[in-house]
């Protein structure tokens, strides 16, 4: 009986841990990482017990989420560079992302306590360096094919799309979903070479984006 249950209890766990971590992504994103977590439960379908005990505190859900949606735009990306030799069209593509990308924002711009608790993780900053890697080469290949004005750097990218990311969160809710694509092809336009005119100040680089928060808000 032993060997027969097991493997289904360690498959319902999966699924239950799956749902919740869907769960709190979204609702995450949507209304910031200061929801009850009974609100969490609820959205996921499953009881408040059964989510304290996969992640007993707020924190530990926090870093999961934050994980998986690092891990979900690293792998999107690395597939997109797969897929896609021509560094503008990659570059493209992964900007035009949707829920993962507006995960990260709204989890690294907006709370600062998710910010510390995502910086003091090893593994979410190893998957979100890579990112950023990815993306920095990208940035250099376009702009050496000519497609990418050569006056941005990935930190700018990073900048201008979590503004555009984030901006959306003020609208309705049924604009969320469409008014991303809208303001990713106008920042896209902005960054292609054969806008020449001078932009201000200089680029920023990948470096200078990562906020580090000492203190963890309670």
């Amino acid at each position: 009986m032993t060997t027969e249950t097991t493997p289904r209890l360690r498959a319902d766990a999966r699924r239950n841990r799956d749902r919740i971590i869907t769960a709190a992504q979204a609702v995450f994103t949507e209304r910031g990482t200061e929801v009850p977590m009974e609100e969490v439960a609820r959205t996921a379908g499953v009881g408040v017990g059964t989510l304290y005990r996969r992640f007993p505190d707020r924190d530990s859900l926090i870093r999961a989420v934050a994980h998986d949606a690092f891990s979900s735009v690293l792998e999107d990306t690395r597939a997109t560079i797969e897929q896609e030799p021509d560094a503008w069209r990659a570059l493209s593509q992964i900007l035009h992302r949707g829920m993962a990308l507006r995960t990260v924002v709204r989890l690294t711009v907006l709370s600062s306590r998710a910010r510390a608790l995502i910086n003091a993780d090893p593994n979410t900053e190893a998957v979100n360096n890579e990112f950023m890697a990815l993306v920095d080469d990208l940035v250099k290949r376009a702009q050496a094919d000519g497609t990418l004005r050569d006056d941005i750097s990935t930190g700018d990218i990073a900048v201008l799309s979590s503004l555009a990311l984030q901006g959306v969160q003020a609208l309705p809710e049924e604009l969320r979903t469409v008014a991303p694509a809208r303001y990713i092809a106008v920042l896209l336009d902005g960054l292609r070479a054969d806008n020449s005119r001078p932009l201000p100040g200089r680029p920023i680089s990948a470096q200078e984006v990562v906020v580090r928060t000492p203190e963890v808000d309670v």
